[in-house]
């Protein structure tokens, strides 16, 4: 944590969280484009580019990511993914690669600032409301406790994927396969309470707590700390059909406790003094998500590369380029000697990873890290700000056979 310079549970987590703005509660963060909408539009006022120069600080840590991004475009299987919107893979890849090229060369913030404002079109997010506001909320990777066989404290499976759950070619969940035909899957209580994979040994691990295994449910990935000192590190293989609630959206509707007070801590705190009320809460979420084994190296984003510390972001992959290079302003808490207070994050980042219940151009999930401290930031952002995309401008990429320049609406009046 010591390299950030300024400064949800995870974004689906604490969908209810409060901002700054006292009339929060009002806005549509997960409103959908219109038919024809675009989620981007170019900017063409350079004083509402966001501010380069303060990204030069922590330039080292975006480039790690844009490392990982250009692994990611030259496996063939990521060009099934463009064009996109317009924008070709080849002008993808050499947007990151040119960003690696002035991390490199610049030797100031001056320059570096301006090298991406001469070289590069800056677009921006359109928001929920047209005009690029952006709620940004934050995951991590717990770490926990668990064994590989249940007993009297370890009762709480994650579950491998099942073989019939269907998904669409890009991992979007269909249902269930029953004979010839697909029905919606059965929900969190039904699969919780009832007998669906008895006999079928899909258990991939046991927790000590129903809570714990709902967290790594909305964080994707965890590590799991055995019995014996090894670590089992699990992520995230696939979903069911059935629609996210909020737990903490969900606590503040039932007047549980106001919606300033809501944080992953708060949310302990109330179910180690209401154990009995949990199981409920939980079931109001009917979505349920299935493991499988990564292995050390990770936590990997959707992009099948390790997610980056404060240059990870996870987007609604349907609406915006996986893999693009990005940055945002925004604001992040930050823990210190027990306090924890709000900072402006300004940084170059990476779209690398798909919010499971992030599904409009209005939300957007940076990730923060693994453990404890992670969980102390990641379980109090919710902050609104501005997301942006940079390109390569077409005539630096020298653009050719590919395909089309980008066709991205204007933010022109």
């Amino acid at each position: 944590m010591s390299r950030i310079t300024v400064v949800m549970l995870a974004a689906t987590l604490f969908a209810g969280c409060a901002t700054e703005e006292p009339n929060a509660s009002t806005k549509d963060y997960a409103r959908e484009l219109r038919p024809g909408e675009s989620a981007l539009e170019l900017v063409t006022d350079r004083s509402q580019y966001p501010d380069f120069r303060a990204m030069w600080a922590e330039r080292q840590r975006v480039r790690a990511a844009y490392e990982k991004g250009l692994e990611w475009f030259g496996k063939p299987s990521s060009r099934t993914f463009y064009p996109f919107e317009g924008l070709t893979h080849e002008r993808v890849r050499k947007s990151l690669a040119r960003l690696v090229e002035i991390i490199d060369e610049a030797s100031s913030p001056e320059e570096f600032a301006g090298r991406i404002a001469l070289e590069f079109d800056v677009y921006r997010s359109v928001g929920w409301d047209g005009s690029g506001t952006v709620l940004f909320t934050a995951y991590y990777q717990p770490i926990f406790d668990g064994r590989l066989e249940p007993d009297s404290v370890y009762r709480y499976p994650l579950y491998r994927l099942p073989d019939d759950l269907v998904k669409a070619e890009d991992g979007t969940p269909l249902g269930r396969r029953v004979g010839e035909r697909v029905v919606s899957y059965p929900t969190r209580r039904e699969i919780e309470e009832g007998h669906l994979f008895d006999g079928k040994r899909l258990e991939l691990v046991w927790l000590k707590s129903a809570l714990d295994a709902f967290i790594i449910h909305v964080q994707g990935s965890a590590k799991i700390r055995l019995d014996d000192g090894r670590f089992l590190y699990v992520g995230y293989a696939g979903k069911t059909d059935r629609p996210y609630r909020s737990l903490g959206k969900a606590l503040v509707e039932d007047g549980r406790f106001p919606e300033e007070d809501l944080s992953l801590p708060r949310i302990r705190q109330y179910f180690s003094k209401h154990p009995e009320q949990l199981r409920d809460y939980l079931w109001k979420n009917e979505s349920y998500v299935f493991f499988t084994a990564t292995g050390p190296g990770g936590p990997w984003g959707s992009l099948g590369v390790p997610v980056t510390p404060f240059a990870t972001l996870a987007t609604d992959k349907s609406i915006f380029p996986r893999g693009a290079p990005t940055a945002v302003e925004t604001v992040l808490p930050v823990p210190s000697e027990g306090v924890v207070s709000a900072r402006p994050f300004v940084a170059l980042t990476a779209d690398q990873d798909t919010g499971g219940a992030i599904r409009s151009p209005g939300r957007c999930d940076i990730f923060v890290g693994i453990g404890d401290e992670a969980e102390k930031i990641a379980g109090r952002t919710k902050y609104e700000g501005r997301l942006f995309y940079l390109f390569l401008k077409a005539d630096v990429a020298q653009e050719g056979a590919e395909g089309p320049t980008l066709g991205l609406q204007d933010s022109r009046p």
